[in-house]
């Protein structure tokens, strides 16, 4: 049970209470009677409280709260005891029973008792019930107040958190190291902005705690919560002392916010600083997850190595993230090994293996998957259902779809989310099946929002359809109207049906409010080094040979059937234009920057931060069938196997 750090002499400004001091005055030795003497012992105060310690510690509460009934003056360490034994019991009848003896007996008003109170409260699920001990003692040290703020911070109230730190700042009461911890983890799972945070901050350093290695790493974490890099990143530099959990907080930090260059970087900064900087296994899932998201195959393998050999294998989130790692970098064999190698598995594993699946366009696989789950007696989780329909939308299995979300509610009672219904957007439009698709956001009202607009956006643009695409966007214009995607979405749409001054419309809605097409960019990893190609990438050392590959390639293929998809172009130009902007797409510059330095044979991996684009897609096919090369391609949807001139998705993504 975790119990709340209380240590045994207070600061030296401040002067406790009487009772405070006399409880701390154990005996050096409590000799403990035997079972059979407590029958027998005397009915003395010294022997009773002796034997209610002696009957809690064997597990016996029962018999020691009839015990207590009898005794006339129980001692604060007999109470302290109870209420341990209380909670280690989960029993709240029985903390019912102490609570009332203890206030009867004139121990309510100790600051000690209420701590030890508040905390087994908060271990039974009962926040009410301290709150309620908080309200009724009018001796607070710091101790107490901190004690309600872990209570309310593990039950996830995090606004009534800040609403209690801000009155304690209000009051005069100083907070303490412990204090700006509950009020940092508050603004994680709060609703609040990263106003508050920054303003707790700007107390932590007022008041001298930027010394403070938990304080800090908790700062780290806030700020990684909301998306600061930068911020998170000056806390953690500033620090003078860094462990290995503020260290896997930064590196953290980065790999969840899609800066996993720098997760690396971070994580190699790590294992330079010191030899005894050993990452524990919180660090390598969000290393993992970095190598995950920059397709490193190679880094990946390393990580792997190191993980076997620091016997870090048997730590099933570690296990889960590496299923998740191999998928991601297109080694989907290598991710069933280490799944089937697995000698437990939990349901994030299997939710692993289920993605893992979907995202490679196996979407029969994923079903079969999660079936096994089930039949093994694991419970799905609502999770487990977004990998499973993401896995049917890739594949077009609408009707197995269908059925997994039916059963979603009525076998396993779960109640659909947003990002339940955004999957079965997205599989029914993907099919074309948008009177459906329809039907569903009507159905849900208000609860669709940007992700289930998105996802009708989304599908709208693969089939085309001007009327309903207009629609959406009107919506996610108002939900999201500085996402420059929604924009270039619509606009694509509009190209496609040759609608330029309806192009002309959005590409000055971006202008007038500010925003930018996202640049495509792609990640290939060569001999264990990272590369990273822009579209129109003139600062490349090899641009020159990438363009003559790419320009020798385009009119060999031309001989064999490739057109160029120059509608895809926003811009009413001309078609050697066109053609040529097509030509500087950063699929093509990797693909090129792959057949340059990778070795003969090898298959070349490459990761794109935005939707392959259906010329690339043309392109990639030709290009794997001309150079008898494997090409994988893992856009922000799902991988492409591209091999002898066909592609595993067969033009279905």
């Amino acid at each position: 049970m975790f119990q709340i750090q209380w240590p045994r002499t207070l600061q030296p400004t401040y002067q406790p209470p009487p009772i405070y001091n006399l409880c701390h005055r154990r005996p050096a030795v409590l000799r403990l009677p035997t079972f059979s003497a407590v029958c027998t012992a005397s009915l003395s105060t010294t022997g009773q409280n002796q034997s209610i310690q002696y009957l809690c510690k064997k597990g016996q509460l029962k018999q020691a709260i009839q015990l207590l009934s009898i005794e006339q003056n129980p001692t604060q360490h007999t109470y302290e005891i109870l209420i341990l034994s209380c909670a280690l019991e989960k029993s709240l009848s029985d903390a019912f029973t102490v609570h009332k003896n203890l206030t009867e007996n004139g121990f309510d008003q100790d600051p000690f008792l209420a701590t030890k109170l508040i905390n087994m409260y908060s271990e039974l699920n009962s926040v009410e019930h301290a709150c309620q001990v908080f309200d009724e003692i009018s001796n607070r040290t710091i101790y107490v107040w901190n004690a309600l703020l872990r209570a309310l911070s593990l039950s996830g109230y995090g606004e009534k958190v800040l609403r209690l730190y801000r009155k304690m700042n209000r009051i005069g009461i100083r907070s303490d190291r412990f204090t700006y911890t509950y009020a940092l983890k508050a603004c994680v799972v709060s609703e609040s902005s990263v106003s508050r945070g920054k303003e707790i901050h700007a107390h932590i350093l007022r008041h001298g705690y930027e010394s403070s290695v938990h304080i800090m790493t908790t700062l780290v974490d806030m700020y990684a919560k909301y998306g600061c890099g930068e911020n998170a990143n000056c806390v953690f530099c500033s620090m003078p002392v860094k462990n290995i959990v503020s260290w896997s907080a930064m590196i953290a930090c980065f790999a969840k916010n899609g800066r996993a260059f720098e997760a690396l970087e971070i994580f190699r900064e790590m294992m330079l600083e010191s030899e005894d900087m050993l990452p524990n296994s919180v660090t390598m899932v969000s290393v993992l997850q970095a190598c995950a998201a920059l397709a490193a195959l190679e880094h990946g393998k390393l990580i792997h190595a190191y993980i076997l050999r620091k016997g870090l294998d048997s730590i099933l989130p570690v296990m889960s993230a590496l299923v998740t790692m191999y998928a991601r970098c297109g080694d989907l064999d290598l991710a069933k090994h280490v799944f089937n190698q697995m000698s437990r598995r939990d349901v994030v594993a299997w939710n692993s293996m289920i993605s893992s699946y979907g995202i490679h366009g196996f979407g029969s696989e994923a079903r079969n998957v999660f079936h096994e789950m089930v039949m093994l007696g694991v419970s799905p989780t609502p999770i487990s259902f977004v990998s499973v329909l993401g896995a049917c939308s890739h594949s077009g299995l609408v009707d197995e779809g269908k059925s997994l979300f039916d059963s979603m509610v009525r076998e396993y009672g779960i109640d659909p989310t947003v990002e339940h219904y955004a999957c079965m957007v997205d599989l029914l439009g993907r099919a074309n099946r948008f009177d459906e698709a329809t039907k569903i956001i009507e159905n849900i009202g208000d609860k669709a929002g940007a992700k289930v607009w998105g996802s009708l956006l989304g599908s709208c643009r693969i089939h085309c359809y001007v009327e309903l695409a207009e629609r959406a966007s009107e919506k996610l214009f108002e939900l999201e109207p500085m996402n420059a995607g929604n924009y270039v979405l619509l606009a694509d749409i509009y190209t496609e049906a040759k609608m330029w001054d309806e192009v002309k419309r959005v590409k000055k809605l971006l202008e007038i409010r500010g925003l930018r097409k996202v640049s495509g960019c792609c990640w290939i990893e060569v001999k264990r080094k990272i590369y990273s190609l822009k579209s129109v990438d003139e600062l490349n050392p090899q641009i020159e040979q990438i363009h003559a590959l790419l320009v020798k390639l385009s009119m060999e293929m031309r001989e064999e059937g490739y057109v160029p998809e120059t509608k895809l172009v926003l811009y009413d130009l001309d078609t050697d234009e066109k053609e040529r902007i097509l030509l500087g797409h950063s699929e093509k510059l990797a693909v090129a920057f792959g057949l340059i330095n990778c070795s003969k044979g090898e298959t070349i991996r490459i990761t794109k931060n935005l939707r392959l684009c259906e010329d690339c897609h043309s392109f990639t096919k030709f290009v794997s069938k001309f150079t008898d090369r494997e090409i994988l391609v893992r856009d922000n949807n799902r991988f492409h196997h591209f091999r002898d001139g066909e592609c595993s998705c067969k033009d279905y993504w």
